[in-house]
């Protein structure tokens, strides 16, 4: 039996295929009624599950290919993160942003709207320039930025075709200084919401929505770090954001700085992200629209509490992109760690999507939720999957139950 990274998803689909090639992945797509991409498989619900074949990307050699004048590189969608990164980092050349984990495929997040956090950063699939997808026919297409169907096509969920290769932004490599400021008050965090975000390139604050402190705040500088944080003094040592968890696991803190991918991500390649016994939610709503949704978690705090390992609060830039989280606003995005037991963690999402939902918050694609998430274009995105797979080659249970029919 084949299973997701967290164990809380048994895939259902007939047999995987593990192409090396990408013409023996159009091969398998061609043949296949049914098809569905699987990248590094760290989405926790049926999102990548097929009634028929699962193709995975991961054995597809990633060919970087670095174009300095154009400022792009070009890697198959099954490599991860941290292996691009590497290989950039030592041809002198950066990625933006990368989200918490180095360990997902460029694909797979891509087309799931993952992100990192920053006020100025955009989620990962803002870099792409141009993605490659076999279509059902097995025909390889390409879509480009600022053509038509391209903001349709990036966060895509898998329903456009399998991704097999992506053009990414890149710019000059850079060094970042990270450090975790220890107990900041609550009150301050919400009153300053907007200072402590601006803080740093990238902050994350790690909380339990019931203690009058945020427990870690974690900054990570493209320049120079602040001696405190509203009061909030820097950890002397590593620290992990779960209670119990490895520090060795952690990216470098202490505010040594050192090469971008050794710092952006809060994990380390070589060591299992987080522990894997773990559900998780996210929602990705208006800034605007934060405090209120502080205060409506607040109140729910005691139910959160006993559930949750740690919740995590990190910003995205506004895109265009049909089916992002971040569609037309800057957001904020509110992650939940839960422990790993599904009939209490969904016992109490609709307290939280009653919450959030009419504040205008968007689940993450690859996360648990309940509530069919609604999206301006969405209805353009339905008309584009029509025309791009009249046959539903690439549908799922989870696309019907989540995505709007064509009409």
């Amino acid at each position: 039996m084949e299973w997701n990274w967290a164990r809380s998803h048994a895939y259902r689909a007939v047999r995987v295929a593990r192409p090396s090639t990408i013409p023996e992945a159009q091969e398998i797509v061609a043949a296949a009624e049914h098809v569905r991409p699987l990248g590094s498989r760290h989405s926790f619900t049926d999102v990548a599950d097929s009634a028929g074949i699962l193709l995975s990307t991961r054995a597809i050699p990633m060919d970087l290919v670095l174009d300095e004048a154009e400022r792009t590189v070009t890697v198959g969608a099954g490599a991860l993160y941290g292996e691009i990164a590497t290989e950039l980092d030592a041809r002198g050349w950066a990625l933006a942003n990368l989200a918490s984990l180095p360990h997902i495929t460029v694909g797979g997040a891509v087309a799931t709207g993952t992100h990192g956090s920053g006020d100025h950063n955009g989620s990962l699939a803002t870099a792409v320039r141009a993605v490659e997808l076999i279509g059902p026919d097995g025909a390889l297409r390409r879509v480009a930025r600022g053509e038509p169907d391209f903001a349709g096509s990036v966060v895509a969920l898998g329903a456009l075709g399998v991704a097999v290769r992506v053009t990414l932004d890149v710019e000059p490599a850079y060094a970042v200084a990270q450090a975790v400021y220890r107990g900041l008050p609550w009150s301050v965090a919400t009153a300053e919401f907007d200072a402590v975000t601006a803080s740093a390139y990238s902050v994350s604050l790690f909380l339990d929505w019931v203690s009058d402190e945020v427990d870690q705040v974690w900054l990570k500088s493209r320049t120079s770090l602040p001696g405190t944080l509203f009061g909030a003094a820097p950890a002397t040592t590593t620290v992990h954001m779960l209670a119990g968890g490895r520090p060795e696991s952690v990216t470098p803190q202490l505010g040594a700085a050192g090469p971008w991918h050794e710092r952006l991500p809060h994990f380390r390649l070589a060591f299992t992200p987080s522990r894997g016994e773990e559900l998780q939610s996210e929602y990705l709503l208006p800034r605007p629209a934060a405090a209120e949704a502080f205060a409506a978690l607040r109140r729910l705090g005691p139910s959160i509490k006993p559930v949750l390992q740690v919740s995590e609060l990190r910003t995205v830039a506004a895109d265009d992109l049909w089916l992002s989280g971040a569609y037309g606003t800057d957001a904020v995005g509110i992650h939940f760690t839960w422990v790993k037991d599904p009939d209490r963690v969904y016992a109490l999402l609709p307290a939280i999507e009653a919450a959030l939902l009419p504040l205008g918050a968007r689940p993450h694609w690859g996360k648990c939720f309940l509530t069919a998430p609604r999206y301006p274009r969405g209805a353009d995105f339905a008309a584009l999957r029509a025309r791009v797979d009249p046959t539903g080659t690439f549908g799922n249970a989870f696309l019907d139950r989540t995505l709007p029919a064509a009409t």
